[in-house]
């Protein structure tokens, strides 16, 4: 006897589906726009029919965007952000995925893999800027920068279980670092949604604007560090992450060696001969 599918609440609290079919696919599925005199990169998730699921090629443009900025000095901070106003982004295309082989999703998984590992490595500093709901692979591409501005209407989650998956893109790893162990659990473990609100309680969202002030709210902050001396800034995001989880004399060292190289660079003369001069300073370009 024929059976009839029943439709079913599972996905509701998520407000997503599956992308539409037919849909015309952007030129670009990753835009990126360099602003105040090059100094500040904007990446923009380019594909907002489909709350910016992401794509192997879209996957692809992004590593190779983040490649290109990690070789060049003059850029000093990077923001990243979801094209519309629904979605940061939902994580994984679950359509293109539908009919993959096995080697084809294992092939995919690894191009993913180096994607979220250049952004993790990135010397610069990156914000995420997050508008609508940042999902699987959108909340872990969110969790892999230095920190996170919301909009108010933002949401963060990990439904990988819900659909058979553990999470595989860092958020085992990432999400007990930005809240409580057991937070990360669940929401590891349920697959429900916290809101901008929550995690800004919590700690994982660092200020919340309105989705129309969003972007000018991320814009001032990186204006701000890209403002400051690249290489002092460099160092000391080298100094947090390295020093993140070690022994706490370990962590000294790590910070006292990123210190000393401030201390004999050129910035350092610049930056108080600025002070002294009551002027803005000129940072030099991030000497490697």
């Amino acid at each position: 006897m024929a059976t009839t599918a029943t439709r079913t609440d599972r996905w509701k609290a998520l407000d997503f589906g599956p992308p539409p079919s037919g849909e015309a696919e952007p030129d670009q599925p990753v835009l990126v726009e360099y602003v105040s005199g090059g100094r500040i990169a904007v990446i923009t998730l380019n594909r907002p029919h489909a709350d910016n699921a992401i794509t192997t090629e879209m996957g692809a443009r992004l590593t190779e965007i983040l490649e290109t900025i990690a070789v060049r000095p003059a850029i000093r901070v990077a923001i990243i952000t979801g094209a519309g106003e629904r979605a940061f982004s939902v994580g994984s295309d679950l359509r293109q995925r539908k009919g993959m082989t096995k080697e084809e999703w294992l092939r995919q998984r690894q191009d993913f893999d180096r994607t979220l590992y250049t952004l993790r490595q990135l010397r610069k500093p990156m914000i995420a800027a997050v508008n609508g709901h940042a999902y699987g692979g959108g909340s872990e591409i969110a969790q892999s920068t230095d920190f996170i501005i919301a909009s108010d209407n933002a949401t963060f989650g990990q439904p990988e279980a819900m659909i058979g998956l553990a999470a595989g893109g860092g958020s085992p790893a990432l999400l007990p670092r930005v809240l409580p162990p057991g937070k990360a659990l669940q929401m590891l473990m349920t697959g429900d949604p916290i809101t901008a609100q929550e995690a800004h309680r919590l700690g994982m969202v660092n200020e919340i604007y309105s989705q129309a002030e969003l972007m000018d709210g991320a814009r001032r902050i990186a204006d701000k560090i890209a403002g400051n001396s690249p290489t002092a800034v460099q160092a000391v995001k080298r100094a947090v992450r390295m020093g993140e989880g070690q022994p706490i004399e370990q962590a000294i060292a790590i910070m006292i060696e990123a210190h000393w190289r401030s201390a004999v660079h050129p910035d350092r003369i610049e930056g108080i001969g600025a002070f002294n001069d009551d002027r803005e300073p000129t940072f030099q370009d991030p000497d490697y």
